[in-house]
Parts: structure tokens; C-alpha cells; sequence
């Protein structure tokens, strides 16, 4: 028996590889903190669980879900109605609103909406792994767009190919960034929008960091630039600002011919979000927007204290200003594999290499602060400890 070919072509997925290397120093008796993956360790707004115990006591809900792929318009509503109260951005919630299990999800259903096999697909080196993968499963090809830091790890269109940029279907984005926590700005955005208009590039803009910002950066969405939803969508998420990362509920936004697209695909794969978690992410969306500013909160705290300590041992740097992570330079002499490996045998302490990113992630490793305050203390003391 034969696996497929496309599986071939897929690194091994970064957090799976960290997970395993976890588990296997725990059973082996090593207490380890993990400070390599972005998954907040504090509880979803009570709020939210009461009323996905209430909706999952309705056995109308246990059937299949209400307009399956699309998600319950009274979910799209209340996407629409965010939307336009945080971010000043109007949407139809019958036509450019559309319900996802979890914005990776709408990766890749995306690059099956919109990529032949054979297209060139740009997307950001470092970027986020599951780009990649998304792109190969679907026939695309992966074209790296170097980031880095002396242009605030924003992408220089300028400098793709005329050629390439021809030939490419679509194009992934992402800030704030994950790994490097850079932020964009309304004046990049609206390149990014005549780019993709001279190219017919469809922009898959995905921003589950929006909320995740520090130092007066604002949130800030794509489709707020005048003319980005005639060029793409934005996919968005629950988890990040509301705790809700297991919860798998996340939206995509935009161009209503890409939406249409991205349902058609997903009316063949799925069968949408159980109604009771669509009411819960209603509530969420609703009542619980101090939930982000408390996050914040809590976040800057941690932010602090890993700048002091790594500031402690000599390693300096102006951090960005969003997403939940640290996008830390490793010492010199090391390369990020080997900065992250001293870090995991002297401290026990797990952090991601950037080298997991793309090629232009050496150098760096990335630091996450979604671990309890007192795990976080204690990781930064045997990291003070191990690197005196």
C-alpha cells in the first residue's frame, strides 16, 4: 500500500516535533516549560461555557449544523457586528462572512479555493509553517518573499519578480506576524492592494493576532484599506483573544467571490461548527471584550519580564509590537539550532528555532508568553542561571 506522493513533499510539522521532544524528556522524568507554543494557559470567559452548556442541552443543536459550511447567520451577524465596532470595517453577513473551524483551517481551503496545481504562491520567509503545507497539498508551489528586520519585517513587493509575481495565484500575509510580532501599516496595506490588483493576486490576509498588540500599536484589519476586499480575504479567530484556541471557531472574511469559493470547497470537506460553539463564539463575540484588554494585560507583564531577563545576559533588542510572542536574536556565535538546544539541555527549557520559519528565521529563536506567570519566573531563572 501506497501513501501519496503530496505527503512527501511536507517538513515535518514544526509544533508536532516540539511536542513529541517534550514528551519524551517528561517521561523521562525532566520537569520541562514549554515556551514554544502560542496557546493561552488561562480559561475561556465563563460566559462563553455557560452558554455552550446551555445551547448543548437544546437537542435541536445535535443535528447537523444550522446552514452547515456557511456557519448559523445569527454567528455571521455577529462577526459583522464586530467587525464594524473594532475595526470600522462593514460586511455583509450573507455574502462576505463566512464560518471557519479554526483559521488554519481556512488556509487551507483557501489554496484549494484559489490555486491550480502548478501555481506560484507567495508567502513570507519566516513565515508560518502551515502555509507551506497548505500550499503542497493543494498543488501550489511555495515562492519564499524574504522579511526582514531592517524594513519592520515587512515584505518589499518591489522586489519580487515581474515574472514571478505574473504567473503567482495568491499570496499569504500575516501581521501581526507570526513569528517576528512585526505589525503593518495602512500605508503597506494599500501596496499591498495595488500589488495585488496588478498581479490578479487573490491576498489571503491572516490576521488571528489582530487583538495582540503592545506600546499604542492599534488593531488593525486589511479589509479597512479602501479597495483589499476586491483582492482578498482576512481570516480571523477566537482563539487568541478570548482563550478559545481548542474550541476550533474562527471566521473568513472579504471578497464575496473568494467566501463563495472557500464554502464551495468546504461544503465537499465539512460539515461546518457545532451550532452550540457558534453560539458560545456569539456570546464571546458579545459580552466579552474586556477579555482582550485583561489578556493584554497580563501578556505586557510576561513581555517585560522575559526583555529584562534576556537584557540580564546580554541579549538586547527592540521587540515588536504584536502577536504574544518574542522574536528573540540568538547570542553570536550561535545558530538558532543551537542557541535553542543549549536552552533546552542547560535550562529545560523548550523554545522554537527560527530556522522552523523559512531559511531567513536563523539567528532567532522565538520565545511564547502564554504560560503561567509562575512557569514563566521559573523558566527565566534557570535561563538567567544556565546563560550567567
Amino acid at each position: 500500500m501506497h501513501t501519496a506522493d503530496r505527503l512527501k513533499k511536507i517538513p515535518p510539522y514544526l509544533f508536532m516535533e516540539l511536542r513529541n521532544k517534550i514528551s519524551q524528556a517528561r517521561a523521562a522524568g525532566i520537569d520541562v516549560i514549554s515556551l514554544a507554543i502560542g496557546d493561552p494557559v488561562e480559561p475561556t470567559p465563563d460566559v462563553v461555557i455557560a452558554e455552550l452548556a446551555r445551547a448543548a442541552h437544546d437537542p435541536a443543536n445535535h443535528r447537523y449544523p444550522t446552514d452547515e459550511e456557511k456557519g448559523m447567520l445569527a454567528f455571521r451577524q455577529a462577526v459583522s457586528e464586530w467587525y464594524g465596532t473594532r475595526y470600522g470595517v462593514h460586511l455583509d453577513p450573507a455574502t462576505e462572512v463566512l464560518a471557519l473551524i479554526g483559521s488554519k483551517e481556512g488556509c487551507h481551503h483557501f489554496v484549494l479555493a484559489c490555486v491550480n496545481p502548478g501555481d506560484p504562491v507567495l508567502m513570507t520567509d519566516p513565515g508560518y509553517p502551515a502555509y507551506r503545507a497548505s500550499i503542497l497539498i493543494g498543488g501550489g508551489e511555495p515562492v519564499n518573499v524574504p522579511i526582514r528586520g531592517e524594513h519592520g519585517y515587512l515584505p518589499q513587493l518591489s522586489d519580487i519578480p515581474s515574472d514571478v509575481a505574473r504567473r503567482a495565484a495568491a499570496m499569504f500575509l500575516n501581521y501581526p506576524n507570526n513569528p517576528t510580532g512585526a505589525t503593518a501599516t495602512p500605508a503597506f496595506l494599500r501596496e499591498v492592494v495595488d500589488f495585488a490588483r496588478q498581479y490578479d493576486l487573490a491576498i489571503c490576509y491572516d490576521n488571528p493576532y489582530i487583538e495582540v498588540t503592545f506600546d499604542g500599536e492599534k488593531p488593525l484589519s486589511f479589509l479597512s484599506v479602501p479597495g483589499a476586499r476586491d483582492v482578498g480575504v482576512e481570516l480571523n479567530s477566537l482563539s487568541k483573544p478570548f482563550n478559545m484556541t481548542g474550541w476550533r471557531l474562527g471566521m473568513a472574511v472579504g471578497n464575496k467571490d473568494i467566501i463563495a469559493a472557500i464554502s464551495q470547497v468546504k461544503e465537499n470537506t465539512d460539515s461546518g461548527v457545532f451550532n452550540a460553539i457558534q453560539f458560545a463564539g456569539i456570546a464571546a463575540l458579545q459580552h466579552c471584550a474586556d477579555n482582550v484588554a485583561h489578556m493584554l494585560d497580563i501578556y505586557a507583564r510576561r513581555r517585560v519580564l522575559v526583555l529584562k531577563t534576556l537584557a540580564d545576559i546580554g541579549i538586547r533588542f527592540t521587540p515588536a509590537r504584536g502577536t504574544f510572542y518574542l522574536w528573540v536574536p540568538v547570542p553570536r556565535g550561535l545558530s538558532s539550532i543551537e542557541f535553542a538546544t543549549l536552552l533546552f539541555e542547560k535550562a529545560h527549557v523548550v523554545v522554537a528555532a527560527g530556522t522552523a520559519y523559512g531559511q531567513y528565521g536563523e539567528s532567532f529563536v522565538r520565545f511564547s508568553l502564554t504560560v503561567a506567570d509562575e512557569r514563566l519566573g521559573e523558566a527565566m531563572e534557570r535561563i538567567r542561571k544556565a546563560l550567567a
